[in-house]
């Protein structure tokens, strides 16, 4: 997959033919302009010869605007449609990585490498490679005609060109270690940003805006940083290099003065040597800069191999048939850094077309219980069923075609609020959208909204409330209709008005016959469950139902009696 994704196309091979061309030919210019020289050295110069030589140089700028044009576009054709399969590729391979791989380093992560990096390759394909091999192929054609005139002298010029290796490989040293040093930092720096950004409304109501503003002005002084040591680094080679390089026009000079002085050598050749060492020497500086360049966007060519070679979520895609929805855990073992456990070999089942409630303190691993369920993560160890087959082998996506998930966190789209509730199901119709938001108890604040259900409702819902949202998110859950519904806590942090707006949404989203696994933070709420399971230190602890729980004067009951004692 790696080689068809990068291979090359026919249209970026022809472009770099292209420019070998045109640099030969710009090379012709020197030529040409030796002839005038020894044509006025000489006396014989008239208006045909010149005219002749004026017409040839006018066909092969001609020749060269016709060819580099042509070579130019379709090298940019070619690396652009190159880069636009990488694109396509990464934006389709993020959807099949598992969201354990998401943390808060390699989201930036993927941010810098989906956006910069991929950028950095195309530049690479479409600039870089051409503009080395158009210099390089111009280095060896200059370094041929000095040959032609005086062997030495090209011999000359050719060892000085090797002098290049070495400050290379002291370079690339340089670039491995501090450019990507660089590109790591770059990304911890948008995730840092990225963070500031989606949180400032957070920090700000907690005053510690401040403090997350150090960090990401820390973060961007670590930028800063290693940027001046990597040119701290890099300057004094280039600038050894270049007096290296510049050597060669003293050397040529005092070499050739030699065969000149005693007549074997004409004065024209003479000065025509001694000037091509002066371009030399700037073409090969640009040609160290351009290879210095293409290692350090190579960095971001690997990066993006890192991606593509980013293990992907497992399963098959066929269909996931099956004739009932009760869901079983057996054994099952989970934990997000390895040796810290977060749920141990829990097994329970949930009825189909039941209640079942799920409780316990924060950080108990109610919510890596719904997220199994779901398949945003891979169980380490035993297995989960539902409808009496493994989902260990099923792709997430064919899970999910099962589910309908309510979040205590709701995502929106800065879409319209008919579009984010017709995610749930494209082709539903304007009218069972509104129907799912009268059940969802959204229909009356949607119609105080000036444009209604096509009002903009800004980036991740910002436009609306808390309970609004939550809300919106219900619509969702009720027009997909799956047999399965989860439900994380949605009740949570939302002010009386609303929550109890909510709690009515769920009641009627639960009319339906559903298996339902809901999260609750208040016990009243799941107090009519068909079966509660109370989680503390990643174990089931207790199971059953209301009664039979208080009854045991356990955990539970514990967490009842507490409830209670809140609402005295």
């Amino acid at each position: 997959m790696k080689g068809n994704l990068m291979r090359k196309n026919n249209k970026f091979y022809i472009g770099i033919v292209l420019t070998v061309i045109e640099s030969l030919l710009s090379g012709c210019n020197f030529f040409l302009l030796y002839e005038v020289m020894r044509m006025l050295w000489d006396g014989a110069a008239d208006f045909n010869r010149l005219s002749r030589l004026t017409v040839f140089l006018g066909v092969i700028f001609v020749l060269r605007i016709i060819i580099y044009g042509v070579g130019y576009t379709d090298s940019q054709i070619g690396g652009a449609a190159v880069s636009k399969q990488v694109r396509l590729f990464l934006g389709d391979k993020i959807k099949k990585i598992p969201l354990s791989c998401f943390t808060h380093g390699q989201t930036g992560d993927y941010i810098s490498i989906i956006t910069s990096d991929v950028n950095s390759y195309e530049k690479i394909l479409t600039h870089t490679i051409g503009d080395l091999i158009k210099n390089i192929t111009l280095a060896f054609m200059l370094i041929g005609f000095v040959g032609t005139i005086w062997l030495p002298g090209g011999v000359v010029l050719f060892c000085v060109e090797l002098l290049l290796v070495p400050f290379l490989w002291l370079s690339f040293r340089v670039v491995k270690k501090y450019g990507t040093e660089k590109n790591a930092i770059c990304a911890e720096n948008v995730s840092s940003i990225v963070e500031y950004i989606s949180g400032i409304q957070t920090f700000r109501a907690y005053g510690i805006g401040g403090i997350k503003n150090k960090a990401v002005t820390s973060a961007m002084k670590q930028f800063s940083d290693i940027s001046f040591s990597y040119e701290a680094h890099g300057i004094p080679v280039n600038a050894v290099q270049c007096i290296c390089l510049w050597v060669g026009l003293p050397l040529i000079m005092w070499l050739a003065s030699v065969p000149m002085l005693s007549g074997k050598l004409d004065p024209i050749s003479y000065l025509m040597i001694c000037m091509l060492p002066m371009i030399l020497a700037k073409l090969s500086d640009t040609i160290s800069r351009s290879l210095m360049s293409y290692k350090n966007l190579m960095i971001s060519n690997n990066k993006i191999m890192n991606i593509i070679e980013t293990k992907e979520e497992t399963g098959s895609e066929e269909p996931f048939a099956i004739t009932n929805h009760g869901i079983v855990f057996e054994n099952v073992n989970f934990s997000y850094v390895q040796d810290e456990p977060v749920l141990e070999n829990i097994s329970f089942s949930v009825p189909e077309q039941k209640l079942t409630a799920i409780v316990g303190d924060s950080g108990s691993g109610k919510s890596t219980i719904l997220n199994l369920i779901a398949k945003y993560y891979e169980a380490i160890g035993g297995n989960i069923f539902i409808g009496g087959k493994s989902i260990g082998n099923v792709a997430a996506a064919r899970v999910l075609d099962h589910i309908s998930m309510v979040d205590q966190e709701v995502f929106l789209f800065n879409d319209t609020i008919r579009n984010n509730i017709r995610y749930a199901q494209p082709d539903a119709t304007d009218s069972e959208i509104e129907t799912a938001c009268q059940s969802a108890n959204c229909d009356d604040f949607i119609g105080n909204l000036n444009k209604g259900y096509d009002t903009p409702i800004g980036e991740n819902g910002n436009k609306l409330s808390g309970g609004e949202r939550q809300r919106v998110s219900i619509a969702r859950a009720i027009l997909r209709n799956s047999p399965i519904l989860l439900l994380d806590e949605a009740t949570a942090s939302l002010d009386i008005e609303n929550e109890l707006a909510v709690k009515q949404a769920i009641i009627n989203l639960l009319k339906e016959k559903r298996t339902v696994v809901m999260i609750a933070h208040t016990l009243s709420i799941v107090k009519g469950a068909d079966q509660i399971l109370v989680v503390a230190d990643g174990k089931i602890v207790e199971s059953g139902v209301h009664h039979e729980l208080i009854a045991r004067k356990g955990k539970y009951a514990d967490m009842w009696k507490a409830e209670q004692q809140l609402f005295v």
